[in-house]
């Protein structure tokens, strides 16, 4: 029960997954668990986001009016899969994640293929859901195995002899929140390639087999994109699209967690909220980047609505870009153990993580 005199308030729950580990509706639903255990009369909103990855689909779907679809594509090898794509009531707008048809999950690691990966699953997608009359369509482009330079995408999205399909009627969002160009040091091969399987010998194969296609691609369509920013996302689906972007009807390619607020409807839920919780697996170094959790704590201080961000693992430069706007960043971990063991606890210790900062807040009434 709640204390006598306690105010009940509104918590606002938007956090991103725990890569590998967790989805953002898994981790929402946990520390929402956890809150009322210890607050039972306050009202909390579930508010799961994405950065364009994976868990993009599961947290746009979260938001209601959406309905499932599936398609027959082809994986990052080029063996037949079934991938899930997002259709809105109306059927004009679509939401498609990347990582569902050329994901890196969705190889075992001996048989992540750095070269030969492609990503014309995810042209099989768009292609499909052009085809059945999407006009405005929100690509995230997280998570891939490839570094083909968007070769394949385009190969499955222009294929030749389908007269029906009609890019000048398409509106293209892509979410992207890498800055990195196609080609060099910190380009998509050098910096995405290893995590994707590539030896220094193939991550150099791979650059100059995207310059080469870049001379070509940049020659045809007459834009220069190579060195645009994000060009080097997803291995180079980035260049592709930013490549191709004038034969769609409108282009923008933004940063992925801003897609997804709008998409849930972030700034309705913040306008009523007491207080934002948000989170994600590790908030160190890399959060002061645009991270999924300073983009919400951003958000909380412009509206003046106090922020906690949960980390899985919680590291000094982390704390430090939270607390420059305003927040607080609380570690979920309640012993010291490993990556893995952490990853393996399940949600029971977000729970518990829910419960005690709920519990923190009944300090103040």
């Amino acid at each position: 029960m709640s204390a006598v005199g306690q105010r009940a308030r509104t918590i606002l729950i938007a956090p991103d997954s725990f890569k590998g580990s967790l989805t953002s509706v898994q981790v929402a639903r946990a520390l929402a668990e956890g809150w009322l255990s210890a607050r039972p009369d306050d009202t909390v909103v579930l508010c799961p986001l994405a950065d364009g990855g994976e868990g993009t689909l599961e947290a746009i779907a979260a938001a209601g009016g959406w309905t499932w679809q599936t398609a027959s594509v082809r994986d990052p090898v080029a063996r037949t899969i079934i991938a899930r794509w997002l259709r809105s009531a109306d059927g004009t707008h679509v939401v498609i994640e990347m990582a569902e048809a050329s994901g890196l999950s969705r190889l075992a690691l001996a048989e992540r293929d750095p070269i030969g990966a492609t990503s014309i699953g995810t042209g099989d997608l768009l292609a499909t859901a052009i085809d059945q009359g999407a006009t405005r369509i929100t690509l995230g482009i997280g998570g891939s195995a490839t570094t083909d330079g968007g070769r394949g995408l385009l190969e499955a999205l222009l294929e030749p002899g389908r007269t029906g399909r009609r890019l000048d009627s398409v509106a293209l969002e892509v979410a992207c929140d890498v800055s990195n160009p196609l080609l060099g040091p910190s380009g998509a091969a050098a910096i995405f390639g290893p995590q994707k399987g590539a030896t220094p010998e193939q991550v150099r194969l791979l650059d100059e087999r995207n310059a080469r296609w870049a001379d070509d691609l940049e020659a045809r369509e007459g834009r220069s994109e190579r060195d645009t920013p994000g060009a080097g996302a997803a291995g180079g689906v980035g260049f592709a699209l930013l490549a191709i972007q004038d034969r769609f009807g409108s282009f923008a390619l933004r940063p992925g967690v801003d897609l997804v607020m709008e998409a849930a409807d972030f700034d309705g839920h913040l306008a009523r909220a007491d207080v934002v919780i948000t989170g994600e697996g590790r908030i160190d170094a890399q959060t002061g980047f645009g991270k999924t959790a300073l983009g919400v704590a951003r958000r909380a201080a412009a509206a003046g609505v106090p922020c906690l961000a949960v980390g899985g693992g919680v590291e000094p430069d982390g704390i430090d870009a939270l607390a420059a706007v305003g927040a607080i960043a609380v570690p979920v971990s309640e012993r010291p153990q490993s990556v893995e063991q952490a990853m393996a606890a399940g949600t029971e210790p977000l729970v518990r993580c829910g419960e005690r900062l709920a519990r923190v807040a009944s300090i103040w009434g």
